[in-house]
């Protein structure tokens, strides 16, 4: 059981943004989320979208940091990885 975290590094905003996932659960997620002071909108499917700015804190809470495809590769083993095509199809 984990919640981990990428590199700030995705641009948006005029800002860059890191992912925070679970490797066990959606509800694991949002329990260390609401823990954290993430707003509800920040999630989207299956991770949250989080400003560099947090990245620190979220880490000194207890959120691994991982490079960026290990986040993939260990949300996708988790089952709770959404694809690019589900989004674009609407499924999850």
């Amino acid at each position: 059981m984990a919640i981990l975290i990428d590199q700030p590094m995705w641009p948006a905003h005029e800002m860059l943004w890191s992912h925070l996932v679970s490797d066990t659960s959606l509800d694991e997620l949002h329990d260390f989320a609401k823990r954290a002071g993430l707003p509800a909108r920040s999630f989207d499917l299956d991770h949250y979208d989080v400003p560099e700015s947090r990245h620190a804190e979220l880490v000194d809470l207890g959120a691994e940091p991982v490079a960026n495809r290990e986040l993939v590769r260990r949300l996708q083993a988790s089952g709770l990885r959404i694809t690019q095509r589900e989004r674009r199809d609407g499924i999850g």
